[in-house]
């Protein structure tokens, strides 16, 4: 299948922006794709939501082997119950949005993303104990709901884990697992459905080396900001994506 240019260049330099975004800040790579991509109508929310999925299982892959002794198995199991029903629930009010009221998919999207960009400002502060299984249990089904529908399962987990008292190498560790497990559980189901179109693949193809270079190019020549400016940055450009989607979406309902 060959994609058209003015679909497959707009869609690889959104993919290039998130790749160096994500790399500089450490967040956003999903958002940023699926945000821009829906906002500019270069393809539908489903469509990139998936092959942001299959982007993430690689980068998994990649950066997964070595960390499992740092997690805490415990609160990944209560996440994991919560998670798996959740992520195909959201597979499949994604289906339904898509089809019977996408500009509500589109007002949805908009929130989260607007989350995602005031949760980069916010610091959670880090508890005595450790939280409780139903706390880690209700933050998976929160997580697999945002994981399902739009693949981007960070917010709620980020906050969640980042408030743990555990060493910072176990909590990424954990991120790590959850994104994987997620990505992973969400791109068999949808290729189960039979939905794993040749036109994802595609893209897929095409993007990976392409958020191979901007993460090269993030390493090699981050902006000269400090942490704070990072984090005020992806506030920002978060903010101003789901901000965009929301008010185009309140426009027309």
């Amino acid at each position: 299948m060959t994609i058209p240019p003015e679909t497959l260049l707009p869609f690889l330099a959104v993919a290039a922006v998130a790749g160096y975004f994500q790399t500089v800040t450490g967040f956003g790579l999903g958002m940023i794709v699926i945000g821009l991509s829906s906002g500019l109508g270069i393809a539908s929310v489903a469509t990139v939501a998936t092959v942001v999925s299959l982007l993430m299982v690689v980068n998994s892959v990649v950066a997964l082997p070595g960390k499992l002794q740092y997690v805490h198995w415990p609160a990944i199991r209560a996440v994991i119950v919560g998670l798996l029903p959740a992520i195909l629930g959201g597979v499949l009010i994604l289906d339904y949005l898509s089809a019977s009221a996408s500009r509500l998919l589109q007002l949805v999207l908009g929130g989260l993303i607007l989350y995602g960009g005031v949760s980069m400002l916010l610091q959670p502060s880090r508890q005595t104990s450790l939280s409780s299984s139903m706390s880690f249990f209700v933050s998976g089904v929160l997580s697999g709901l945002c994981g399902g529908l739009f693949a981007t399962p960070g917010p709620p987990l980020i906050y969640q884990c980042y408030r743990q008292p555990l060493p910072l190498i176990g909590i990424s560790s954990m991120l790590i697992l959850f994104f994987a497990i997620t990505s992973l559980v969400r791109t068999l189901f949808i290729a189960f459905q039979g939905q794993l179109d040749t036109e994802i693949l595609v893209l897929t193809a095409w993007s990976i080396p392409v958020i191979a270079v901007t993460t090269y190019a993030g390493r090699r020549f981050p902006p000269p900001l400090s942490a704070v400016m990072m984090r005020r940055l992806a506030f920002l450009v978060l903010v101003g994506i789901g901000g965009g989607l929301i008010g185009a979406s309140l426009d027309i309902l």
